[in-house]
């Protein structure tokens, strides 16, 4: 089965390049994107074929609750909720079958009770860690100790995955922890080849290039529950994907200009 992928910008979430994108050992490397903090969009995935409409992950909060709990500064436009987004292309929440999160972080699980049809996906480990994770992730999960009575994906039947499923014919699960302790990565068959959906395994494409004068295979992230995980996950990752131009970051800037001129993806060129 092939398929074809929309991605939905869903806001606009502040970052430090120097204490998220790019760990301080290759800093030197990259002096001309540490200057300033960032703006970077927060993606969600559209991916349709036959009678199937899936979301990978659900976006972010609106701009109230991103610059409370979260990233100040960061800001949620109008039209930009993913729900709104499938609305303005004549889709209806009740018509996703499916949905399967990267990991349960703030600003990819938004709006998911919306989907009131929809199978959900996410890493066992995912899963578990997010009842209870310790204080310096209670924002990332949005934990009650902040303040937050409910966590959006509480009381969702999930799927739980342990490392790789096939969801369905032409898309597969793998787990690539680093980021968060359940991450995973999603693979998507089209006519155009096989896109991994890399959540925020990367927060930038340039993380998964070498550093050939360090001995790297791939470029360091700075921050991650777990280094190692993530030097593992982002190997295992360029072992799967084809080139760089087939994955699909949460954050990634570029994806940003690439959609203006290439909304859709996965159709042959």
């Amino acid at each position: 089965m092939n398929y074809l992928i929309r991605p939905l910008d869903t806001g606009m979430v502040t970052s430090d390049p120097k204490t998220y994108t790019y760990h301080h050992t290759v800093h030197r490397f990259y002096k001309d994107k540490l200057n300033e903090i960032t703006e970077n969009p927060c993606f969600c995935f559209l991916v349709y074929g036959g009678d199937k409409k899936i979301l990978i992950d659900t976006g972010m909060a609106d701009t109230e609750r991103a610059n409370k709990y979260h990233h100040p500064g960061s800001i949620q436009g109008e039209g930009q909720a993913v729900y709104e987004q499938l609305a303005a292309l004549g889709i209806d929440c009740s018509e996703i079958t499916h949905v399967i999160f990267t990991h349960l972080h703030w600003d990819h699980v938004y709006y998911c009770k919306r989907f009131v049809n929809a199978k959900f996906y996410v890493q066992r480990t995912e899963f578990e860690y997010a009842q209870h994770p310790i204080p310096v992730y209670h924002k990332s999960y949005e934990d009650k100790a902040i303040g937050i009575q409910e966590k959006q994906f509480d009381g969702l039947d999930f799927t739980l995955i342990d490392d790789e499923m096939e969801v369905l014919p032409g898309i597969r699960t793998y787990l690539t922890p680093g980021h968060s302790v359940g991450h995973q990565c999603v693979e998507v068959d089209t006519e155009d080849g096989t896109y991994t959906i890399v959540g925020d395994a990367v927060f930038s494409l340039d993380n998964l290039k070498p550093v050939p004068e360090l001995h790297y295979s791939v470029t360091p992230v700075a921050r991650c529950v777990d280094i190692n995980d993530w030097w593992y996950s982002a190997e295992r990752i360029v072992s799967r994907m084809g080139d760089l131009d087939h994955v699909l970051a949460t954050h990634d800037a570029g994806l940003k200009e690439r959609v203006k001129n290439q909304p859709v993806i996965g159709g042959k060129k």
